[in-house]
Order: C-alpha cells, then structure tokens, then sequence
C-alpha cells in the first residue's frame, strides 16, 4: 500500500469507521481516539495489506481496538446502569430513533457490533465475520438473536407510537 492509496483510504472509509464506532460506544471523542488508533495500525502495517481488502482490515482493527477499549473500561468501572435497565418500566416514545438507540444498548457487545455492521453499514454475513473473528454461520446466529431480542425489547409498533 502507497501513501497515496492510505490516504484515499482515509478519504473513503474515515466517515463508515467512526460511525461504526460511535454507534457501539457512544462517545464521540473516544470513537475519534478508536479511528485514529485503528488508521495508525493500518499505516504501521501497510506494506502487509492488500490493497482489495484495505475495508476489511481497517473495520477489523477499528473493531478490536474498540473491544480493548470496552474491556479495559470495564475492569476499571462497574455497570450500575444494567440493573438500572431492567427494571425500568415502560416508557412511552415519540422517537423511534431513541427506542432502537435503548433497544440497542440492551444487546451484548457481539450482538451489537454485527447487528451495526449488518444494518446500518451494509456488510455481507462473510464481510462480518472477517471483522469480527467469527464463521458466517456464527454470524448468522447472533444477527438473528439480535433481532429477537431487539423485537422482544420494543414489542409491537403500535406501542412505540
């Protein structure tokens, strides 16, 4: 990979990353350290990436690097907020952006991630689990947990509205 090819890669897939990033951790300026993280990685590696799988790669170290993140967050904080969401009744939203937002946080880190990967950013089920360190068919399984949970967790439309 050239410097030229790196920064059109920059250019191409800066935004789909961060986005992928934020929508899992929720903090802008920590998505940003993520990216930038998950560039310098590719950069200090280029002459190993081939240039036809430079997406994958870079979604792969972004995604890693943001699991390293969580873990080491989570030795150093305890989640009070889980308790928190169970037993919490039920609200009644006007945004159904808030709801999938809620719906989403419910989910396990795994299940989020190929949910996010899936829905929001297009990748096929093998694209994924390049990404994510898991087989298509393991892919399939929690995209399909996923669902149910999130289906499960916002009930029927016309309780949403």
């Amino acid at each position: 990979m050239t410097t030229q090819d790196y920064n059109k890669c920059v250019d191409d897939h800066a935004d789909g990353v961060y986005r992928f990033i934020l929508k899992s951790i929720r903090d802008t300026d920590t998505a940003k350290d993520i990216v930038q993280d998950a560039f310098t990685k590719m950069w200090i590696k280029r002459k190993n990436v081939d240039g036809k799988k430079v997406k994958s790669y870079l979604f792969t170290a972004a995604y890693h690097t943001m699991i390293d993140y969580i873990r080491k967050d989570r030795k150093s904080t305890v989640d009070d907020g889980f308790l928190e969401r169970e037993l919490v009744e039920y609200n009644s939203y006007s945004d159904i952006q808030e709801v999938l937002k809620d719906a989403l946080d419910t989910l396990p880190e795994v299940q989020k991630s190929v949910i996010l990967l899936r829905d929001y950013e297009g990748y096929n089920y093998k694209e994924i689990g390049e990404i994510v360190d898991l087989n298509e068919s393991q892919v399939k399984v929690y995209i399909y947990r996923a669902r149910v949970a999130l289906k499960k967790y916002i009930g029927s439309l016309q309780m949403v509205i």
